[in-house]
């Protein structure tokens, strides 16, 4: 089940429960609230680089998942999106082999994305991503 935690005006943030559904359902909800907010041009981009943090979490933490979105105000044009999850370890960049079944997610993430990085939180941690988004 989905629990919408916050919301005001420019900023969204969801918990998804640690289960195999929360992936499609972060999916879906951060592309609703994008197509609310008049961001579809960035919605297929959003929504896989949720897709592959949201699917990390599950592979890696127990507990539920936390889904952030920023929307652009101002000048600045810069969507932010962010990704927490209970597990208190950073998640490492590394290079995934052709054979290798996973380890792209955060290189999908640094290459397509204004800026991205971790922070620790009062449990566990975000990982959090910035999109600059047409204006």
């Amino acid at each position: 089940m989905i629990h919408v935690i916050h919301t005001e005006g420019d900023h969204v943030t969801w918990t998804f429960p640690a289960d195999p559904g929360a992936v499609g359902a972060a999916r879906s909800t951060v592309r609703a609230q994008l197509h609310g907010w008049d961001l579809d041009g960035v919605g297929d981009l959003v929504t896989l680089l949720v897709s592959e943090l949201v699917t990390n979490a599950l592979r890696h933490a127990t507990g539920p998942i936390g889904v952030s979105l920023v929307r652009p105000s101002g000048l600045d044009g810069i969507l932010r999106v962010e990704v927490s999850d209970p597990l208190p370890e950073f998640p490492h960049e590394r290079v995934a082999r052709p054979g290798d079944e996973g380890g792209r997610g955060l290189q999908l993430v640094a290459s397509t994305t204004r800026r991205w990085g971790t922070r620790p939180g009062d449990v566990g941690k975000t990982v959090w991503f910035e999109l600059a988004v047409p204006k």
